[in-house]
């Protein structure tokens, strides 16, 4: 295998038009990424009228480069204006844009596009670890555990609230009543849709995470007056030694990194579950193994870190029950697993044993992809980071317009900008009156895969799913956080009374 792994990647280096592909994806994919309501997913739509006929692997290298990291260039804006791109994104705005008022643009960024970079590559990692024991990786996990799952991460709610406990659960439990919207996956029947046949299909994720972060802070910043960064253009700290510093923080907090890399991968691995779940997941996970968790929100580094090395760790786990089981592991895998049948790429274990060469060179593709993303935009956002001294009088117009675009282009609806100024009203309400916005984004995220993966249980096993083996584990790991959110809030209380 090492031989393989090795000439591998001496072909993909050696070889100009699979370099020149893969530098085509990834400029491809920066740019998609940047742009509020586009990503991976339809940029695969759009390349594969040109793959189409092309070889095997290099329309595979250009195809998967361009997926790979759409994600490290979405937080640009999330930590610039607080608009996310994606519901990966919208975990970074929790820290991202605090750092960004306080005049840390640089090193938010630079936290994030390295985090971004490393997380990418160690996703690729954990893929090739686990190609000798795959098939009973991907066949422990059904539907009891994604509930599971989905509600250990919707207990990283009573860390994420703060000592606003009773606003945090509200403010999560109506994040899930809004997954709720649409039609009933057992019987068919619409929900608190009425008869607006566009909310039939459900609320659109971008649309609402652009409602809730983005379009209150540009109010916020409307009423304020001046400029996102609250500190003089003087005092900024934008130079390249504020990118440096941020790409030290990786090293300061490499078991994170290395934690939530990994976490990613898994949760990348499991179908259903998603890239915005193991944004969601990883940033509860940094803020309960943090020693000083009332830092987060108000721009901790580590806020940045976790999100985005989970969001592009999980391509690497994605793309492992795709290629060997024919399962995409997200809704952007499953459409590069019809972009790769059109390559006459056919997914299924003989990959393993008929064309292992093929699979090592799209895992370097995402180790090279992810590096290449991360040097280019280290470079570039010296000079963007300025944006945050504009006068806001100046800003706001255009974030607002990219905040429409975006909402409108994730579905192609103009419903959706009437949801997003409805639901704006609702987001600048909870800024207003410092009620938590992120136990909402959890809420919207994991509610609706925990239903449907609960039906499925429940028809499979009965009540009887909450006694399998693996589930047990699941258990055991949400009454453990729980109970640690109990007792660490606890304690907080006493030393407040004691100081008080």
């Amino acid at each position: 295998m090492l031989e393989t792994m090795l000439s591998s990647l001496t072909g993909l280096l050696s070889n100009p038009q699979l370099l020149w592909l893969l530098a085509l994806g990834t400029a491809i994919g920066v740019f998609l990424g940047a742009v509020p309501g586009l990503g991976g997913k339809l940029g695969i739509a759009l390349l594969i009228p040109f793959v189409f006929g092309m070889d095997m692997v290099a329309g595979a290298v250009l195809l998967l480069s361009m997926h790979a990291v759409t994600g490290t260039s979405g937080q640009i804006s999330s930590i610039l204006f607080g608009v996310p791109q994606s519901g990966d994104d919208a975990a970074t705005v929790l820290d991202g844009y605090p750092m960004a008022k306080k005049g840390e643009a640089g090193r938010a960024l630079g936290a994030s596009l390295v985090a971004s970079g490393v997380g990418g590559v160690l996703g690729a990692v954990v893929f090739a670890a686990l190609i000798p024991v795959l098939e009973p990786v991907v066949l422990a996990f059904s539907p009891a555990e994604f509930f599971l799952l989905a509600v250990l991460g919707i207990t990283f709610i009573a860390f994420l609230s703060g000592r606003s406990f009773f606003k945090g659960i509200s403010v999560g439990l109506f994040g899930m009543m809004l997954a709720f919207v649409g039609m009933d996956p057992q019987t068919g029947t619409s929900r608190y849709s009425g008869e607006f046949l566009f909310l039939w299909d459900g609320m659109s994720l971008i649309t609402v995470v652009l409602a809730i972060f983005a379009v209150p802070e540009m109010i916020a910043l409307g009423v304020q007056g001046g400029s996102i960064s609250a500190v003089s253009k003087s005092a900024a700290k934008y130079r390249y030694r504020e990118l440096l510093e941020g790409s030290l923080d990786i090293w300061r907090h490499r078991w994170l990194v290395v934690r939530t890399s990994v976490i990613g991968a898994v949760i990348g691995i499991i179908p259903g579950l998603g890239g915005s779940a193991a944004a969601w997941i990883c940033y509860g996970h940094a803020v309960q193994s943090s020693k000083t968790p009332e830092r987060f929100g108000k721009g901790a580094v580590e806020g940045v870190i976790a999100p985005e090395t989970a969001s592009n760790a999980k391509e690497g786990g994605a793309l492992l029950p795709t290629l060997f089981f024919g399962i995409p592991g997200s809704s952007g895998m499953a459409v590069m697993l019809g972009a790769f049948l059109i390559l006459g790429i056919q997914p299924g274990p003989t990959l393993i044993t008929s064309n292992l060469p093929l699979v090592w060179t799209l895992i370097w593709t995402l180790v090279v992809a992810n590096i290449l993303a991360m040097l280019a935009l280290l470079v570039a956002t010296r000079w963007v980071a300025l944006l945050t001294f504009i006068r806001g009088g100046l800003l706001i117009p255009f974030v607002l317009v990219l905040c429409m675009f975006g909402a409108f282009l994730a579905e192609g609806r103009w419903e959706n900008l009437v949801l997003l100024a409805v639901l704006s009203t609702l987001g600048y309400g909870f800024l207003r009156f410092e009620w938590p916005r992120a136990p909402f984004a959890i809420g919207v995220v994991l509610g609706g895969i925990a239903e449907q993966s609960l039906h499925k249980a429940l028809a499979l096993w009965g009540m009887g799913f909450f006694l399998r083996p693996l589930s047990l584990v699941l258990i055991a790991l949400i009454a453990l956080t729980v109970g640690w959110a109990v007792y660490r809030a606890r304690r907080s209380y006493t030393v407040a009374s004691h100081a008080a």
